[in-house]
């Protein structure tokens, strides 16, 4: 073999290392160095599609029909102002005061049925000062209610009403209230009709909102609007878990923060009026401000310390006849750490009057135990 022959071999060679060089380097260009490796986790292509709830039908048909529209009708009169004129000559000239109007004011909120023979439970605030309430269901029908007591305390209040084949929804359990769970609210927003919204539990034993005198709400943010109040909170097997009661805006609409009353707490109220036609709760006559970081510093006592300061104490009640003094700090219930004035009061609220409790008490620096009697809160 010649010399040139092999000159052409060797270029052919080297032509086609570098032609297959390019090849790879087109179809793999991760490989062309431009920095330090750096190594990623990945995962494998799934084979299967994770099953996951892709629709929550079922849990809306199980719970919408006991979902109900209310409306009610209050008439408010009103007194026109005077017009011109001199009402010390009035009685001479013969004139008449202005006569009185009377005009009827309505408004749209929702409610649940909780039980096949009759009983709703709504928001205290839906009905309050109504002179008439029509609930209408779902299927079309429609009864005058009557209402068979409220608890201003919670914003709570059930009413009855007299129809066949009613569906009662399945009351839930707080033990079945998570965040992140994923949950429903039902009710009928500015009146166009029933509405499901969905969203997550947000966060619970939200308190200290100034909304009602007992707060322990859940906050979600599937959208409630005016409307909503009373309707349903539910979770993806169509128990109540919620009354949606409220929200928080700027804007007057849903902003993503709403808030429901607990099942249990509703649970207990609805019990209670039905029972005795008003909710009886546990009482010591104690008006208190959870003990924040300037208050304690303001009363010299350590930043850790937590409880509630007594800010007055009612005449003759349960904590007077203990000896419990204003500025004292309540710091424990039976041995039960206080964190909030709001869970102070849900402790002894869920107390049965007559009941003898043993209070932590913190004055002057020096802690002392102190006995009392739990009391019926007044109306």
């Amino acid at each position: 073999m010649s010399l040139a022959h092999r000159l052409v071999i060797l270029a052919r060679i080297v032509i086609g290392g570098l032609a297959l060089a390019f090849v790879i380097l087109l179809l793999r260009p991760q490989l062309i160095a431009h920095g330090p490796t750096v190594v990623i986790q990945e995962a494998a292509p799934r084979k299967t599609q994770t099953p996951g709830p892709v629709s929550y039908a079922y849990a809306v048909k199980k719970a919408a029909n006991a979902v109900v529209n209310i409306n009610t009708a209050k008439v408010v009169v009103t007194r026109p102002r005077r017009g011109p004129g001199f009402p010390f000559f009035e009685p001479f000239i013969g004139r008449r005061p202005p006569a009185s109007r009377k005009r009827v004011e309505t408004s749209l909120g929702s409610g649940v049925i909780v039980s096949k023979s009759g009983f709703i439970l709504t928001n205290f605030h839906v009905i309050r000062g109504a002179d008439a309430i029509r609930v209408f269901l779902k299927d079309g029908r429609s009864a005058k209610a009557r209402v068979v007591g409220v608890d201003p305390a919670t914003d709570l209040a059930v009413l009855k009403i007299h129809l066949p084949r009613l569906t009662a929804i399945t009351l839930g359990h707080a033990s079945d209230i998570a965040v992140g769970e994923v949950v429903l609210a039902i009710g009928d927003p500015f009146g166009i009709g029933q509405t499901v919204t969905m969203g997550i539990v947000s966060a619970t034993g939200r308190d200290a909102l100034g909304l009602n005198p007992i707060e322990n709400f859940i906050q979600t943010d599937a959208a409630i609007n005016p409307g909503n109040s009373g309707g349903a909170l539910i979770n993806t097997e169509g128990h109540l878990i919620g009354i949606d009661s409220a929200i928080y805006t700027h804007s007057g609409g849903f902003q993503g923060i709403g808030f429901a009353i607990p099942v249990n707490l509703a649970r207990h109220v609805f019990r209670q009026i039905v029972k005795y036609g008003h909710v009886i709760e546990g009482w010591i006559g104690v008006a208190g401000q959870t003990l924040t970081p300037a208050l304690a510093r303001a009363l010299k006592l350590p930043r850790s310390t937590h409880g509630v300061v007594v800010a007055a104490i009612y005449k003759n009640g349960p904590a007077a006849k203990a000896g419990i003094r204003p500025g004292d700090v309540l710091y424990a219930i039976n041995g039960r750490p206080l964190r909030s004035a709001n869970r102070a009061l849900l402790t002894i609220a869920d107390t049965k009057p007559g009941t003898p409790v043993t209070l932590g008490v913190l004055r002057a620096g020096r802690r002392l135990t102190v006995h009392a009697i739990v009391a019926t809160r007044p109306p």
